[in-house]
């Protein structure tokens, strides 16, 4: 079972530098994801081109009904979220929020914190990743680069 206190803004433990170890001061274990592994995806040059598309799908699909960008809402504050977690953790959950509530450890201690089921939107692959661009985008801006 993984401990709120484990779980952070979209999913990173407090303790990143080392997301396996447990916590001394909370006794809790941080969420480790199958999908989660590797270089976050804002380490990458963002696609304008796709960046473009994932902020109409942003705004056409609703997520800001749910999420912004640098404080809490409904859902979890997506600034600096490409920082936090992979592409490919990202694409599984804009694409199969239902099953990675289920199966994924930090999508399912969001669950926990935010009580409310992501919807499926319906978007396809290319859709998810041009919404990833465009958090990509944000995130690089906010940061400078």
């Amino acid at each position: 079972m993984v401990s709120v206190a484990a779980i952070t803004g979209c999913g990173r433990s407090k303790n990143s530098a080392d997301s396996t170890a447990s916590t001394a001061a909370t006794g809790t274990v941080a969420a480790i994801s199958k999908y989660d592994q590797g270089p976050r995806a804002g380490a990458s040059p963002w696609n304008h081109e796709l960046s473009e598309q994932g902020e109409q799908l942003f705004k056409t699909k609703g997520c800001s009904a749910c999420h912004t960008f640098g404080k809490r809402a409904t859902g979890p504050d997506l600034a600096g979220v490409t920082m936090r977690r992979t592409a490919q953790w990202m694409e599984n959950q804009i694409l199969h929020p239902e099953v990675m509530t289920k199966e994924d450890p930090i999508s399912h201690g969001l669950m926990g914190v935010f009580a409310l089921q992501m919807p499926n939107q319906g978007l396809t692959p290319d859709e998810a990743k041009a919404v990833i661009e465009y958090f990509k985008h944000l995130d690089q801006e906010a940061g400078g680069h």
